[in-house]
């Protein structure tokens, strides 16, 4: 599965288009993780943490969404895009969308 964010595949061919696709994840940390970046508020730094439950969760959109496109029968994942929101206190959404096509 080839996945860009881009509006084509470089040096391939769009020969089937079959709309949009898409994953999402909602996901929390824990209550100590929560207190360890509060703590990390105060003297500054990465919130490694949050920078981890992040990661998870666009990997995790990702695969969803590739695995529509893959039952539509796709080959490829084009002009892929991210967008988050928060859902309740200390929990987000992470979603991925994008376009599924057919490349030669």
């Amino acid at each position: 599965m080839i996945l860009t964010n881009v509006g084509s595949v470089p040096g391939k061919k769009i020969v089937e288009h079959f709309g949009i696709v898409q994953g999402s994840t909602v996901r929390a940390k824990h209550i100590g993780r929560d207190f360890m970046a509060g703590l990390k508020n105060l003297v500054g730094g990465e919130l490694k943490g949050y920078t981890e439950l992040l990661q998870e969760s666009r990997n995790e959109a990702m695969q969803r969404m590739s695995d529509q496109a893959r039952q539509m029968g796709a080959n490829a994942v084009v002009n892929i895009r991210f967008a988050t929101s928060s859902v309740a206190q200390g929990a987000a959404e992470l979603f991925a969308y994008g376009t599924a096509v057919r490349v030669e």
